[in-house]
């Protein structure tokens, strides 16, 4: 037996889900999404991505017809059915279906499905190891705060990085880093100060890195949120991206430059050892 997914107030098996042809996330990219991580049988950061799906479709102003609790139990539903341990859960959320044209309705349904994925979240190569990570400029749309499914520019750039023998990406706008593809950029000086960029509209508010904020404010660790240029990247003592699949992974080369002696370092390695705590993993 396949996955069940949840579609439309069901659980279905995966095969015989369904989505309208007229549905406006298919048609437009009309549609918003959220990825929890898993492990262990429980939702990390749920709260904060909950928070930031409520977000994101209040500024596409997207009704949200469900409550939190509602969505809650779907992602519980959804692992308990697939006897998920270590995974993702998916959410997505469309505006809903009508037939096609650039101006919707307000009384449009919207769309909720989920799914879950099986993927080992912890003790990765790319965590033990770290990654190699290329620098392309920024091709998305301005709205980066807002997760929309339309993901074609990071889906181009991850694979022409990939084709160059990169692990993954990192986006540059007006000479600033502005985040990875999928992740949240991070920095850490030579004299110890982790870096990453403030809110706005050039970037996802990322809700790992929100997490890890929790976590440097607890153990006094300095988080000095501002841009950063490629080149002060590239001469870091240390460099890491964060997100829900990946969750605290080192990367030891920007385009062409080894970060310090190419191996993960010693903050980086302590925030790893923090987050898999705060998850309830053994380190």
């Amino acid at each position: 037996m396949g996955r069940i997914v949840y579609i439309r107030g069901q659980f279905v098996p995966e095969q015989d889900a369904r989505i309208s042809l007229f549905d406006r996330g298919f048609l437009f990219g009309d549609a918003v999404y959220e990825v929890t991580a898993v492990i262990n049988g429980r939702m990390i950061d749920n709260d904060l991505h909950l928070d930031r799906l409520e977000r994101s479709l209040k500024e596409l102003a997207i009704p949200q017809t469900f409550s939190r609790a509602d969505i809650a139990m779907v992602q519980a539903e959804l692992i308990a059915r697939n006897a998920l341990q270590n995974g993702t859960v998916y959410l997505q959320v469309s505006r809903g279906d009508a037939d096609r044209d650039f101006f919707y309705s307000d009384t449009l349904a919207p769309c909720l499905v989920g799914f879950t994925q099986q993927k080992m979240l912890t003790g990765t190569k790319a965590q033990q190891h770290g990654i190699a990570v290329d620098l392309v400029d920024d091709p998305r749309w301005q709205r980066r705060d807002i997760k929309t499914v339309m993901l074609l520019g990071q889906v181009m750039a991850k694979q022409a990085a990939r084709s160059g023998g990169f692990d993954d990406v990192w986006m540059v706008e007006n000479g600033q880093v502005t985040e990875g593809a999928s992740s949240t950029a991070h920095i850490i000086t030579t004299k110890g100060r982790i870096l990453t960029r403030p809110a706005s509209q050039a970037t996802l508010p990322g809700c790992t890195q929100r997490a890890i904020a929790r976590l440097c404010a607890a153990e006094g660790l300095e988080i000095e949120e501002r841009v950063f240029t490629p080149a002060e990247a590239q001469g870091a003592a240390e460099a890491f991206q964060t997100s829900a699949s990946s969750l605290v992974t080192p990367v030891v080369r920007i385009g062409s430059q080894v970060i310090a002696d190419g191996k993960p370092g010693a903050m980086t390695r302590k925030l790893q050892a923090l987050y898999l705590e705060m998850a309830g993993v053994p380190v």
